[in-house]
């Protein structure tokens, strides 16, 4: 291994957008209109993400989207100094992370605009989109 980065990859293709299919379009239709979604279980109320056709919690099939607040806190995170997928390689340094939504459900994702140096766990931290994707920054004005 050279530490160089992989020449052997199609430079046209991307592997930070999602593959939909019938299940899922509606929650990347969601993202791409700014709306961040989640499953809940109409039989013990339990929530859950990431969009599942049965709860995790109780194994019900009863459940449905809801629309999510976009609030969440840091749970945890590290800063991504090398990838070689497209276009990752091209983001470095990122950060990649894992926030708890105001609604229960932990949620693995990237922050954004959000100066690692001042990362806390237990942050208050705000959903936004890019490219129809849900990714979460410090809030303007509490950083």
């Amino acid at each position: 291994m050279t530490g160089e980065p992989r020449s052997d990859l199609r430079s046209d293709l991307r592997f930070d957008l999602p593959e939909t299919d019938a299940f899922t379009r509606t929650y990347w239709d969601a993202a791409g209109q700014g709306r961040l979604l989640i499953r809940r279980c109409a039989d013990c109320g339990r929530p859950h993400h990431y969009p599942r056709e049965f709860c995790p919690h109780c194994w019900s099939e009863n459940v449905t989207w809801e629309t999510a607040s976009g609030h969440a806190t840091l749970y945890t995170w590290s800063v991504v100094h090398r990838n070689d997928l497209p276009p990752f390689g091209q983001r470095v340094p990122y950060v990649a992370a894992v926030v708890d939504l105001a609604e229960g459900p932990r949620m693995m994702t990237e922050l954004v605009d959000s100066p690692p140096a001042e990362l806390r766990a237990g942050t208050p931290v705000e959903a936004v989109f890019r490219e129809g994707v849900p990714v979460f920054r410090i809030p303007a004005g509490k950083k």
